[in-house]
């Protein structure tokens, strides 16, 4: 079984492609159909397991039924990984203690592969007394900030970036600096972040009214609901965050509320879970299912439909079963309820094949269509696994009182009525970044096509990005069947020309048949005016939507995905540096890193402009020659930055960023990942303290010491240092005594 083209083979390698220390492994995707069907199928019967194995590849063939990530990579590997792409944490409970144990408990989640979402409504706000210490609290957001560096941490050490979901509650005293944080273009960049919408606050924002801000049952202040809410709409129109969850339709449309409460989702907003929640996800590819696509028959194949789904869930109930899990409280969370979340991906592509644009009238009415097979086939197929297999242990009739099941065709509900539901949700729909692209790039999940061809930036292992020209399924299709013919515009519309509206509109008719929630972004034009946008979440409120997410391209969060160059590059010619005076005045800081032999040292020489001192050139010596070359290299690139002016702080960011696989270093009680991250420190340190006297300047950096230099009489370069009496150069080596 191949794939579309190089990138999808290259993301499969890369994330999902089993290869142990000595070679063996996955040869190809039909290898890795077979390692995950039989692993899935361990959870059968033995009598039946090898028919199992069978229609489980099968349903993965042709990219057809595409399980979640985790389950691509880990089932039947033996590696100690969970095959759930998504988690609630516990209810954080409000003491310092308690904090950090949670902390612990979201970082050993996380490294095994699982994303992570946190309410931290519980957290008292800023100000507020802490007894027994005498002290103010700092409040939520600066444990968030403990979160942000562990998830950086810990995605570090592993091959998938960490994910995770922050959530405050609307009438949370802090709510309002929540809002704010992402304007800060280097907090919580690992965070993605949502408010808890209350039904009353939306009633309140209706009647214009005052909204109290309250802890703990307390009111510490009030304030104008439809000022909180203008800020919270100028915070996602500039920097696409936070998104927003309305969390009382959320619990009133469970499926399990008579056992649980939800106040968190996962990181990507489609799956909202209970303390300690779990959630399995997968796709079927409708794009895979239409005959004769673009063709005056096309249609999409509605009893493989039906058929995939049964055996999706099916499939999924068993991973349940052979999953590892960080935490015993997850294991017993998902083994108590049996949650799934089957899905759908290629959706606009599979409009496009059957002669249909997204978001017009014949869409919502075909999606809902579709929809409905899957929703109906899921029930009868858990009703079944119950009778076979029992039911999931919270099992309890009122399910059948609950809204996702009261309009059940009668056939389904008597099914569960005589024996059960083997899972207590089903269904919701994931975003499918990268296994959409391994599938051929079909359209992600709900969404439209975001371009027809497009650049994709990837990250690489060591943290930089690479661009990635790809062309959607359907044009590549297209091109197929009718060459150089011109695609109708009026069809091949995408996320780039539909309106919020449109968006909003198939948003809403796939949630009303979806139990859990769905991951869509409204994506806006650069141009849209704020007041076009600022009713996009009070418009999906009152579509019935469970959250909502926007992005319209900002200068804070930039975008994976980009029609085009953000800025072209300029040609060599037009780089202007600035020329070097004659002497410059700097700083030499000695630094002994524990591998090695010998100290480095870190020169850092400033410059003056407009009256103020910036840093103009940096030189890294060392007696170790291992180190010469990508030194000698990393001077004369940071140099050219440095030279070229401007805002410069993101150098010493992206170095400390930079992590070593063989380990860091602890260096003054501090955790080092990498030789470059501690120089990056000393960077860092040096341009803080532009602003000081010099003579305080050492002191400000316990962890590299500063020694005044003098120009060398050789090179001219300012490395000259004093050692045991003579003059030594750190540049060229010029040395006298005496």
């Amino acid at each position: 079984m191949g794939f579309e083209n190089a990138l999808a083979e290259e993301i499969w390698a890369a994330k999902y492609r089993f290869r142990t220390n000595d070679g063996t492994g996955d040869e190809d995707y039909a290898a890795t159909i077979a390692r995950v069907a039989a692993a899935v199928a361990e959870a059968e019967a033995p009598e039946v397991r090898a028919l199992w194995r069978e229609r489980f590849a099968d349903a993965l063939s042709d990219f057809r039924f595409i399980p979640a990530g985790r389950i691509l990579a880990g089932a039947g590997t033996d590696r100690k990984v969970t095959l759930f792409n998504c988690f609630v944490m516990g209810t954080i409970p409000d003491s310092l203690e308690g904090i950090f144990a949670h902390l612990s408990e979201a970082a050993l989640t996380m490294q095994q592969g699982g994303g992570v979402g946190m309410d931290f409504s519980t957290i008292r706000p800023s100000g507020s007394l802490v007894k027994g210490v005498g002290a103010d609290a700092s409040g939520p957001l600066t444990f968030m900030d403990c979160w942000d560096a562990m998830c950086r941490t810990v995605q570090s050490a592993g091959q998938r970036r960490g994910a995770m979901m922050g959530c405050l509650r609307i009438d949370h005293p802090d709510i309002e600096a929540f809002i704010e944080a992402k304007r800060d273009p280097a907090r919580f960049r690992n965070f993605n972040l949502s408010v808890l919408v209350t039904d009353d606050f939306m009633k309140t924002l209706a009647a214009d009214g005052d909204w109290p801000l309250v802890f703990e049952g307390g009111t510490r202040r009030s304030v104008r609901a439809r000022g909180l809410w203008d800020k919270l709409m100028r915070s996602t129109y500039d920097t696409a965050e936070p998104g927003v969850i309305f969390v009382d339709r959320v619990n009133r449309m469970n499926n399990l509320g008579y056992c649980e409460t939800i106040s968190a989702s996962n990181p990507c907003g489609e799956q909202m879970l209970p303390p300690y929640g779990a959630c399995l996800l997968g796709s079927i590819n409708l794009a895979r299912l239409v005959n004769d696509p673009f063709g005056d028959h096309a249609v999409l194949d509605e009893e493989l439909l039906g058929t995939l789904t049964r055996t999706a869930i099916r499939m999924l109930d068993n991973v349940i079963d052979i999953s590892g899990y960080p935490l015993h409280q997850q294991e017993a969370e998902a083994k108590a309820k049996r949650r799934l979340g089957l899905g759908i991906t290629g959706l606009a592509d599979a409009l496009l094949f059957c002669g249909v644009a997204y978001g017009t009238g014949q869409a919502v009415a075909l999606t809902r269509r579709w929809l409905e097979i899957i929703r109906c086939e899921a029930y009868r197929a858990s009703a079944e696994l119950a009778a076979e297999k029992g039911p999931f242990p919270l099992y309890d009739s009122a399910i059948l009182d609950q809204p996702n099941l009261v309009d059940l065709d009668e056939e389904t509900r008597e099914l569960i009525a005589e024996h059960g539901l083997r899972n207590g949700c089903l269904t919701s729909i994931a975003p499918t970044g990268t296994t959409s692209l391994i599938a051929g790039n079909v359209s992600s999940g709900v969404e439209p096509v975001f371009a027809y061809s497009y650049t994709r930036r990837i990250r690489q292992p060591d943290g930089s990005t690479r661009e990635e020209a790809v062309e959607d399924y359907a044009m590549q299709v297209w091109r197929r069947l009718r060459g150089d013919e011109a695609p109708p515009a009026d069809l091949f519309v995408s996320a780039q020309t539909l309106t919020p509206s449109d968006h909003l509109t198939m948003q809403a008719a796939a949630q009303a048949l979806v139990d859990s929630s769905i991951s869509k972004t409204v994506n806006c034009p650069e141009d849209i005016s704020f007041e076009a946008f600022a009713d996009v979440y009070v418009e999906g409120y009152h579509l019935g939507c469970k959250g909502l997410t926007t992005y319209r391209p900002n200068p804070v969060t930039g975008s994976v995905l980009s029609t085009a160059p953000e800025k072209p590059l300029p040609v060599r010619s037009e780089i202007v540096l600035q020329p070097r005076e004659e002497v410059l005045h700097g700083t030499t800081y000695k630094l002994k890193w524990p591998d090695s032999a010998h100290a480095v040292y870190v020169t850092i020489n400033d410059a003056i402009d407009g009256g103020q001192r910036r840093p103009f050139e940096v030189f890294v010596n060392s007696k170790n020659m291992e180190h010469y070359a990508w030194t000698l290299g990393l001077t004369r690139m940071i140099s050219a930055v440095f030279r070229r002016g401007g805002d410069v702080s993101f150098v010493p960011e992206e170095l400390k960023a930079v992590f070593d696989p063989r380990g860091g270093a602890w260096m003054q009680g501090r955790y080092v990942p990498s030789l470059l991250a501690a120089i990056g420190g000393i960077i860092e340190r040096h341009m803080a303290g532009l602003d000081s006297e010099p003579s305080l300047m050492p002191e400000a950096r316990p962890q590299a010491m500063a020694i005044g230099t003098q120009p060398c009489p050789q090179c001219g370069a300012a490395s000259l240092i004093k050692v045991e009496g003579c003059n030594n150069c750190l540049d060229c080596g010029y040395s006298k005594c005496g």
